[in-house]
């Protein structure tokens, strides 16, 4: 009895502690979310000017991480919404819709009229009503700095039959927050976690709402049951079962003033509504077998056939007072609900490797370099060494060291028709956190995310694609190419981050100024024009380059001219007569 209410007491202690640190969050991010909302307005104020709906056939998406990959409902597609970009120096946010025609493999862009603003992690469910609806909520938007930002707690929903955004306005809905999953549930959205950042503080969620998908309303359920930590980042599904299952997650808390610690969970949960019981909610801690992932944060989650659960990549990061390190993944992992057990994803290969290696037994093979193996043994923790080169020339070199991978296919001593390691290089994604998956007839894709080299952030457009059904090899869609990955120094990044502070950033302009008559005559360089490239995909991507060059414009007409050098320097660009002038920021 005693315990019990200490128990009880603790709890309530825990949920005073969060409240206040919503409450003192909200307090000092409000000031930030002003800025940031004139920042929003104008770009929205840009998207007005769509009346019309327009599908322009184009090159694949440009990179990015933290979007949305869903699959239509009812066509061989996948739909890409938002995302986001970081070069080094500023940051891009993206509300741009792609379609992906599976069986045909091309890409088309979307424009619609009133789309929602820009924003990255947030959630999107796709469910079968009225010719497919794909509902989105939260996220959020980040200064050019990457300094502010403001957290989304709006609703919209895309009719995919009609191509026509709609923002659904109910009251009584979760807080504005990032990183949060949402899951469709009969015909519920259920919403769990998440987080809210400010510049300095932030608080994580463990809240569970429901969204009714008939009356258009919100509630809040309270689970009964010891349930997940606050946290954001998990896995969140629905099993064949009907109940809905937590897994890991990431989460932080500050330890002493100034320094945070993070903890990247790997505990699990499963959600179930009582039969019987109106509204009634139960958590439960469960222990799956198994082969568990390992501790990781920023996987990617989709529901493989047979409703089992795959988990892809991620990265485990190793925290010290004065850095962070991490190790990027991209195995795969299954969780089957009815067992309640993980494995592991194993790779069968091709089915012409397996008849060459049936005539001629199991052979030595002969790798990359030239070096002579014996048939496969225990494989050894694998040490990667991939160079990567730069928009400038240089070669960044990248280490990753993965843990041995099982053996592929059953073992030879068992099976002469098991499968043996390719001489030629294995295609696959490389190790990556933050991507985008969806599962369309048994196949899974892959697009984007990102993966770290020292100090620099490399983010992807690349495209896999592996056949769930046979488990043989990847196939490369679109491959990503490390030239036309644009990267700014940190050094140069220093004098631009004080100008896109918006109007705390004020009088270093100045200094910008004087720096750069320093460097009179010499030419800026300009995001780069990738091969193939549209026009339209070409602007968003760069707007804020040429936003901060022609930030001196008079009568406040900056985006206007900074649209038109873009364009000039697009249309120079594809006609290989050189780039546009950065002396139209003073007329």
């Amino acid at each position: 009895m005693g315990k019990k209410g200490k128990e009880k007491k603790k709890g309530r202690g825990a949920e005073k502690t969060a409240a206040k640190m919503e409450k003192k969050v909200s307090k000092r991010s409000r000031k930030e979310e002003e800025d940031l909302e004139a920042l929003i307005a104008h770009f929205q104020t840009l998207d007005a000017r769509k009346t019309k709906i327009t599908e322009t056939p184009c090159s694949p998406p440009s990179a990015r991480l933290n979007a949305s990959l869903s699959a239509h409902p009812e066509k061989d597609e996948l739909i890409l919404f938002g995302g986001e970009y970081f070069n080094g120096q500023k940051t891009f946010l993206y509300n741009e819709l792609y379609i992906y025609n599976i069986r045909k493999d091309n890409w088309t862009k979307v424009d619609i009229p009133g789309p929602p603003p820009r924003r990255c992690a947030h959630q999107a469910v796709v469910v079968p009503q009225r010719g497919g609806q794909l509902w989105i909520f939260g996220g959020e938007f980040a200064s050019p700095d990457g300094e502010q930002f403001y957290h989304y707690k709006d609703l919209w929903v895309l009719h995919l039959a009609t191509k026509m955004w709609e923002q659904v306005r109910s009251t009584g809905g979760p807080s504005g927050r990032s990183g949060h999953r949402m899951v469709a549930w009969k015909r519920q959205l259920i919403l769990f976690g998440g987080f809210h950042e400010s510049a300095r503080d932030y608080v994580y969620y463990s809240d569970v709402y429901a969204f009714s998908l008939d009356t258009f309303t919100w509630s809040k359920l309270c689970p009964v049951g010891p349930g997940p930590t606050a946290r954001s980042g998990c896995q969140m599904s629905v099993t064949p079962q009907g109940s809905i299952v937590i897994y890991g997650g990431y989460s932080k808390q500050r330890v002493r003033k100034d320094v945070d610690r993070g903890t990247q969970h790997s505990d699990m949960f499963l959600l179930k509504h009582e039969e019987g019981g109106e509204g009634r909610w139960v958590w439960t801690r469960i222990h799956p077998s198994g082969v568990k992932p390992s501790p990781r944060s920023g996987f990617a989650v989709a529901v493989a056939p047979n409703h089992q659960i795959l988990l892809f990549g991620g990265v485990c990061d190793t925290e010290e007072e004065e850095s962070l390190e991490g190790v990027f993944f991209n195995d795969l992992f299954f969780y089957d609900a009815t067992r309640n057990r993980w494995f592991t994803g194993q790779l069968k290969g091709p089915k012409l490797e397996k008849k060459r290696r049936r005539r001629g037994g199991a052979e030595e093979h002969t790798d990359a370099d030239g070096h002579e193996h014996g048939p496969a043994g225990a494989p050894e923790p694998l040490e990667v060494v991939k160079e990567v080169v730069a928009e400038d020339g240089t070669i960044v070199t990248i280490k990753q060291v993965l843990r041995a991978p099982s053996p592929v296919g059953p073992s030879p001593s068992k099976d002469e028709d098991g499968v043996l390691e390719s001489s030629s290089p294995r295609i696959e994604p490389c190790p990556r956190s933050s991507a985008m998956v969806a599962v369309k007839h048994g196949l899974l894709f892959v697009y984007g995310g990102m993966f770290e080299a020292g100090d620099r952030q490399v983010t992807l457009n690349d495209l896999y694609c592996l056949d769930l059904h046979r488990m043989e090899e990847w196939k490369a869609l679109v491959e990503m190419d490390p030239k036309t990955q644009e990267w700014l120094e940190e050094t140069d990044s220093e004098e631009d981050s004080s100008s896109a502070k918006g109007p705390e950033g004020g009088d270093d302009d100045q200094d910008e100024d004087s720096e750069e008559s320093e460097e009179e005559g010499k030419e800026p360089r300009h995001p780069e024009v990738a091969p193939g490239q549209q026009c339209e995909d070409y602007l968003p991507r760069t707007e804020q380059h040429w936003l901060k060059l022609t930030r001196d414009s008079k009568e406040g007409k900056a985006p206007e001219a900074a649209q038109a050098v873009a364009r000039t320097f697009f249309d120079d660009s594809v006609q290989g007569t050189g780039g546009a002038s950065s002396e139209v920021a003073g007329q």
